[in-house]
């Protein structure tokens, strides 16, 4: 049996539907990421730009409030504020600037289940429960940054560029996962 009939075989068969769906996430995610990216860096066109970029300083409002109020509230953490930045009793400090918006994952996940095919019953409410669930993801990443700037501020940078970017991904991929079954169970 050739290669190509083999291949065709794995496409058609059912058994590997689940290696199928994961492979056009990976796909669907790496597409809407490098456009961002191309899009943040080199297509600025009014007024998406416009319109983007007062969604993403509205996002880091809202970011920044809410964390500031996990940290001073639930947390009981001693902090100043200058600007959008959190200096800690340590004297560390976290700035929350453009890239901390969360804006580039609440667009990924939402175009992530537009895209993806399936029934659109689910994505009707998927969408906006994954929504906030991205969002809360983002106000945690930053609490824990928070923690590692009080305990351990050297670690800042690594914590902010590896385990906590990757929860971001970790919650799309979740997200994704529930719509696929959802979507599946009720077909």
């Amino acid at each position: 049996m050739r290669f190509r009939d083999q291949l065709g075989d794995i496409l058609k068969n059912p058994k590997f539907s689940d290696i199928r769906d994961v492979f056009w996430f990976v796909v669907i995610t790496l597409v809407i990421h490098y456009s961002y990216r191309y899009w943040a860096q080199d297509l600025l066109y009014w007024p998406v730009t416009w319109l983007m970029g007062v969604f993403q300083r509205f996002m880091v409002d809202v970011v920044f409030h809410q964390s500031v109020w996990v940290d001073q509230h639930l947390l009981g953490l001693n902090l100043t504020l200058e600007g959008r930045t959190l200096f800690f009793s340590n004297g560390a400090g976290i700035s929350i600037n453009a890239s901390c918006s969360g804006d580039k994952q609440l667009l990924q996940l939402a175009l992530l289940l537009m895209i993806f095919p399936g029934r659109w019953w689910p994505k009707l409410w998927l969408i906006p429960l994954g929504l906030l669930l991205v969002h809360a993801t983002n106000i945690l990443r930053i609490v824990l940054l928070s923690l590692v700037a009080v305990w351990n501020p050297e670690w800042i940078k690594p914590a902010h560029d590896t385990i906590l970017r990757a929860i971001f991904y970790v919650v799309i991929f979740a997200v994704w996962v529930w719509y696929v079954k959802v979507s599946r169970s009720n077909s």
